[in-house]
């Protein structure tokens, strides 16, 4: 059995007037076509779980937006194209009225099958994670001699971010301005050979 949530209940009262009707409907809908969904509360609105988080719905000052979770996955293109849009009117655009949602069989079908994804327990894919570049800071004493010498310039730039690191990292800890220079000298020297930092700990 289903189970509802007098939060829900109180969301709805204090919903907008025109909304009330628009929350009322649809909720009654998920109960018919998912009798054993739960009620909640989350993130400040109306939320259906069944097998895992299932739907949404939720009333703004101007209109109500209502949501699956699994939108993505769904077989509407209409459904698919919104969850991709990620916009706060919801998975079926704006609704200020009743007129303005899908007919019933439709909603009720839309449920049904977020419901069997949750039944055989498919999950949304993970969001690609966006790839930042790093840029390293090359001290401009060390980049200007750099760029003089095309050899190590060429193979400086072809080097992994790790790789560059660990030769500014080498020149920048000196602690004495000697030591600095040999390694500036000794780095351009050994680029220009093609190698990399530790390039004697390179088993062969």
């Amino acid at each position: 059995m289903g189970k509802k949530d007098p939060r829900v209940d109180t969301y709805i009262e204090k919903s907008q007037d025109f909304a009330k009707p628009i929350l009322k409907h649809f909720r009654g809908l998920v109960h018919k076509a998912c009798p054993d969904v739960e009620e909640t509360i989350k993130w400040g609105f109306a939320w259906f779980d069944y097998k895992g988080t299932y739907c949404s719905m939720a009333s703004f000052k101007q209109h109500c937006a209502i949501g699956f979770w699994k939108a993505a996955l769904m077989k509407d293109p209409k459904l698919m194209a919104n969850a991709k849009s990620e916009s706060a009117m919801g998975h079926l655009g704006r609704i200020t009225s009743l007129k303005d949602l899908p007919p019933d069989r439709v909603l009720i079908s839309y449920l049904k099958e977020a419901a069997k994804l949750n039944d055989d327990g498919v999950k949304l894919p993970a969001k690609p994670k966006a790839k930042v570049k790093k840029e390293l800071l090359v001290p401009e004493y060390f980049a200007k001699l750099l760029r003089k010498n095309t050899k190590a310039f060429q193979t400086f730039s072809g080097f992994s971010y790790s790789q560059k690191k660990k030769y500014v990292d080498w020149i920048a800890e000196a602690k004495t301005e000697a030591t600095r220079e040999k390694r500036i000298s000794t780095s351009l020297e050994w680029l220009a050979e093609g190698k990399i930092r530790n390039w004697k700990y390179v088993k062969k």
